[in-house]
């Protein structure tokens, strides 16, 4: 049991680097290595990647916050923006959650490869609006809170905390990519709250042995937390050292790594 813990410490603080450095909880790289732990664990293969992604979201809530507080004290985080896109955000997390339950485990891990892979060609591929340096009004309205809904759906499906979304849709409107980071992190907290309070409610009763709220892994879910909250900072510092293309160019390459993981091991 020892050794389990040491597992989820060790993936804690990889998220918690991710969720500073690029806006996300470390969904991504959680939800593949988690598909592959959780069944060593007694978690039914049939189940271990909704437990993963379940897992994942749960985790990401204290990793998003440690990362938004850290942004938040150089002055990163748009809480305006955040405030228009956290309703959205809630209501995505809990209707994709309650669709993924629905979804054979085969496919959905086909569905986060899939995403690892257009998400980073279109940070490749994508222009900046403006000169990166925030030269618009934070973003917000109405297409701001119909934008999160479809992140926070999508992001419940997948497993993360919609950074890989969040990020690009700031940029493409004129954000300087460490403030569209920022920003991504404290969305982050309201996509994990509902998109896990979702996985165990609409999990059918049983779905995973002891140790367990409906698909959230309890076990996986504390020790990544509690590894990340303190790793985020480091992440945080990272970011706001690396300019804006040298970021996305790592974000990018950390998706195609993703993908090619869940792939390879399914």
């Amino acid at each position: 049991m020892t050794l389990t813990w040491l597992l989820f410490l060790a993936l804690g603080a990889v998220a918690g680097v991710l969720a500073g450095l690029l806006g996300v909880g470390g969904g991504l790289v959680l939800v593949a290595a988690l598909a592959w732990l959780l069944p060593t664990m007694g978690v039914p293969a049939d189940a271990a990647m909704h437990a993963a992604l379940a897992s994942s979201l749960a985790s990401i809530v204290l990793t998003a916050a440690a990362s938004a507080r850290a942004h938040a004290r150089r002055g990163s985080v748009l809480w305006r923006t955040v405030a228009w896109m956290v309703p959205g955000l809630l209501l995505g997390g809990w209707l994709g959650s309650g669709v993924a339950v629905r979804i054979d485990g085969d496919v959905l891990r086909v569905l986060v490869a899939a995403y690892c892979g257009l998400a980073a060609a279109q940070l490749l591929l994508g222009r900046v609006r403006g000169n990166g340096v925030d030269a618009v009004p934070a973003p917000r309205g109405a297409m701001m809170s119909a934008a999160a809904t479809g992140i926070g759906t999508l992001s419940a499906v997948i497993g993360i905390g919609g950074g890989s979304m969040t990020v690009p849709l700031l940029v493409w409107r004129g954000v300087a990519p460490v403030r569209a980071v920022g920003t991504s992190s404290a969305c982050g907290i309201a996509i994990g709250l509902a998109s896990a309070a979702g996985y165990a409610l609409h999990a059918p009763p049983g779905a995973l042995p002891e140790h367990a709220v409906g698909y959230v892994y309890l076990p996986a879910a504390i020790g990544v937390a509690a590894a990340s909250v303190f790793a985020a900072p480091l992440g945080t510092r990272l970011a706001h050292r690396l300019s804006g293309e040298a970021l996305k160019r790592v974000f990018a390459a950390f998706l195609v790594l993703v993908g090619a993981s869940l792939l390879l091991g399914g």
